[in-house]
């Protein structure tokens, strides 16, 4: 019997699936990593493991999780949104302003406002990155400071006490619903809305050519201007969001919030496999990454480890992740280019066959 050809589609499926099994690989590398902290830590501290403990880690990565949910979406088309933490900051203090202009002012309105700001917030970045051509890192590095500024111009001798805020509005921050904190609900519900975005949506998957290639992209169609300007957009809508559960969580508020986070959000996606170079990882890994580093922020210490270090683990944690990205992409390319030669030698004898015919 003759062999039947292997169609293009086919190749091209085969790869997919080798590269979606690295990718799987990479994100249960994390998971193992992560779970080893714990348990060397819970030995150490079997207090480590205690309900408040867990639920402490919980609240303490929820905001983390959710900025680098959003960094990952710009990430994967080659950019990267420096401004985030002063956008939490922005939107924070607008929050616990209107409530104080507006005491019955209802929480869902006062989220609509917070997700809106960060939002318009985005649309800057993004109207200059996508439309002007400017490159995101110097866009994002001079709106950092930008929406920084106009939030301690606002701020400036001012402070939004929890008094201040509706009880609702801060049971939100403490709140728990089967030992789960409600913030943690909230980053899971956003975490599983993008990624499902990412996998099953057209757009989203026209993110990953677009960091993988831009000018491939553009050359199949793919509008790649707007759907960078979708990605900063909801960076920043996400980073409003977080500045809102920002200040249900903590209650008092000033200038300062949110500052220097932008640097862990980076560091968190980085270590969650996202590449910086563009084109593959996901939010799912992005997640991980913040819980790992929020994990080694509080475990480290009690491993009895001086600030310093936890730092410098911090940092060998993103050569790590950035070195690991590069070996393994470059392990997806030879395995796809023995998929393709062998694709290749299958189909030689049958071309020949329909030459002979002719």
């Amino acid at each position: 019997m003759t062999a039947l050809a292997e169609r293009p589609g086919d190749t091209r499926t085969r790869g997919r699936v080798v590269a979606q099994r690295f990718f799987v690989v990479r994100e249960l590398g994390i998971g193992l990593a992560l779970l080893l902290l714990i348990v060397i830590t819970a030995l150490v501290n079997p207090r480590f493991l205690a309900a408040q403990s867990i639920k402490d880690l919980l609240l303490g990565s929820t905001i983390l999780a959710i900025l680098a949910t959003g960094q990952a979406i710009v990430v994967i088309t080659r950019n990267v949104d420096l401004s985030v933490g002063s956008v939490l900051g922005l939107s924070a203090f607008a929050v616990g302003t209107l409530f104080v202009s507006a005491p019955g002012t209802p929480i869902p309105v006062a989220l609509a406002m917070g997700v809106a700001l960060g939002a318009a917030c985005g649309a800057v970045n993004g109207l200059l990155i996508a439309a002007a051509r400017v490159p995101a890192l110097v866009v994002t590095l001079g709106t950092l400071y930008v929406f920084r500024g106009i939030d301690y111009t606002w701020a400036t001798g001012k402070q939004v006490n929890a008094a201040d805020m509706p009880a609702g509005f801060l049971r939100m921050g403490t709140k728990a619903v089967l030992g789960v904190p409600v913030l943690a609900l909230f980053a899971v519900v956003v975490l599983v809305f993008a990624g499902y975005y990412l996998r099953a949506f057209r757009s989203g998957r026209e993110l990953y050519a677009i960091g993988s290639e831009p000018a491939a992209a553009r050359l199949n169609g793919i509008p790649v201007g707007r759907r960078i300007f979708g990605a900063f957009v909801v960076s920043g809508a996400l980073a409003g969001f977080a500045g809102v559960l920002y200040a249900a969580r903590f209650g008092t508020l000033d200038a300062n919030a949110g500052i220097n986070s932008e640097l862990n959000v980076v560091a968190a996606v980085v270590v969650g496999g996202v590449a910086i170079f563009g084109g593959s990882g996901s939010v799912y890994g992005a997640a991980l990454g913040a819980v790992l580093l929020t994990t080694i922020g509080a475990a480290l210490p009690v491993l009895g480890v001086s600030p310093f270090w936890q730092r410098a683990a911090v940092g060998a944690l993103i050569l790590a992740a950035i070195g690991l990205d590069r070996i393994l992409m470059a392990r997806v390319g030879e395995r796809l280019r023995v998929i393709g030669g062998r694709s290749v030698a299958e189909n030689a004898p049958n071309q020949r066959k329909g030459a002979r015919r002719a």
